[in-house]
């Protein structure tokens, strides 16, 4: 089988990569030129452990192609992702005009039976619109199915993800089209993988369903985090009870300084502009969206506990990304902190193992440093944001030397309180 995939950000270049994996003859199409030129030279334009070897190894063995050229990528398929971006606007609904622009260029190079395949997260009801928009586009008429294939890739765990999912889900309205689809994702019913077939409109919702409800579940602990600090119990004894009921599941049960990246934020508003639409009240998801930016300004009053006024402090900061594994800076908790500690007067110095290039463009007034060291140098308090496994472990004896007061909030609590305190530091973390 030959795929083509528009657009080669996060989900097109891990779908493309991945199927080539399968030994499907991919395709991905993107309309910049340099991207497509670096892609064919071995650069990837993201960072995600494990696929440059994937891409590397399936450009050269012939199965994974980068082109600009959408006509010929489409008239040589026999399924076409699309998986552009979707990026939110200010009242939270997604901008389509990528998507309605790959619908466009796809109608027009249409010369047979293909199966279109929405691969982007996208409002309910576009599966519809696809069908209606391509069918009066068509330059030449001709069946085509339309299919909706949610995306559930973890940013650092994608590959994994793709490769042995916990579930498949196919929306269509047609039997031939789903008929394709299985036989595109067959590798994966080799290992049993569940695969969830149902209408266009329900595997539509699935996504923002199923990130709304994370979101939800992250934002809860947090809430139940901020109980604990105030009675004084520990987050992670409430968690861990209330984890080992299967109904309720440990994962996702992680106290921190909010959620953010590509996904929780831009879905979670979005699937209340949705029910907006429909006339339903989505009282819990709005709760949820007000908490969690509650939850970011919380964590300032910790850091203000132990170093006082910030006004002329330097704090070293760990971590930038939204989360460890990815460069990705997209509603990272990160930004609206250090940007929080700057206005009230401090200065910062942070180090990321690989998001700082990013982070520029977000954070543009602070220092950057070398390494975890480098940062911490001189600074009134040591502030942990993301949790990278290389902070995990740090030399405390050498932080408490370079610190210039032995000040730590671990927002992540990733270190025992008791631990920290035994070796000399001021330690707060998150409901401990």
């Amino acid at each position: 089988m030959h795929i083509a995939v528009i657009g080669t950000g996060y989900v097109g270049l891990v779908t493309g990569a991945c199927f080539a994996e399968f030994g499907v003859e991919v395709t991905c199409v993107d309309v910049a030129k340099e991207k497509v030129e670096n892609l064919n030279k071995g650069i990837i334009p993201i960072y995600e452990p494990g696929l440059d070897k994937i891409v590397g190894k399936n450009t050269a063995a012939g199965r994974l192609h980068f082109t600009t050229d959408i006509t010929s990528a489409v008239e040589h398929a026999q399924v076409v992702f699309l998986a552009v971006g979707t990026p939110p606007q200010p009242d939270g609904t997604p901008d389509m005009s990528y998507y309605r622009q790959a619908a466009l260029d796809i109608a027009q190079s249409m010369n047979g039976y293909k199966v279109l395949v929405t691969k982007s997260t996208v409002p309910v009801g576009t599966g519809k619109w696809l069908r209606e928009f391509v069918t009066a586009n068509l330059n030449v008429a001709t069946e085509f199915g339309v299919a909706s294939n949610p995306e559930f890739l973890r940013e650092g765990a994608a590959i994994a993800d793709f490769m042995r999912p916990d579930r498949v889900v196919i929306g269509s309205n047609e039997e031939r089209a789903i008929e394709v689809m299985k036989e595109l994702y067959r590798p994966l019913y080799l290992i049993e993988t569940p695969v969830v077939i149902t209408s266009l409109e329900a595997a539509e919702l699935i996504k923002y369903a199923a990130n709304a409800f994370l979101a939800t579940k992250i934002t809860f602990i947090n809430e139940i985090a901020n109980l604990c600090d105030a009675i004084g119990c520990d987050v992670h004894d409430v968690a861990r009870g209330m984890g080992m009921d299967n109904r309720i599941g440990r994962k996702f049960l992680h106290p921190g300084p909010g959620y953010g990246g590509s996904c929780f934020p831009k879905d979670t508003r979005a699937l209340t502009t949705v029910a907006d639409q429909f006339g339903v009240e989505t009282l819990i998801v709005d709760a949820v969206i007000e908490a969690n930016e509650r939850q970011r300004d919380a964590m300032i009053p910790k850091i203000e506990r132990l170093v006082g006024d910030l006004n002329g402090k330097h704090i070293g900061v760990l971590g930038l990304s939204f989360k460890p594994e990815t460069d990705d800076m997209r509603e990272s908790p990160a930004t609206d902190i250090i940007k929080q500690l700057v206005a009230r007067g401090a200065t910062v110095k942070a180090f990321d193992p690989v998001a700082m290039p990013e982070a520029r463009h977000y954070l543009p007034d602070i220092g950057y440093a070398v390494d975890e060291y480098d940062a911490i140098r001189g600074a009134d308090a040591l502030v942990i944001i993301t949790e990278w496994n290389q902070f995990r472990a740090l030399d405390m004896e050498k932080v408490k030397e370079l610190l210039r007061r032995p000040k730590i909030a671990d927002l992540r609590n990733i270190y025992e309180p008791a631990d920290m305190r035994e070796l000399g530091f001021e330690y707060v973390g998150v409901g401990r």
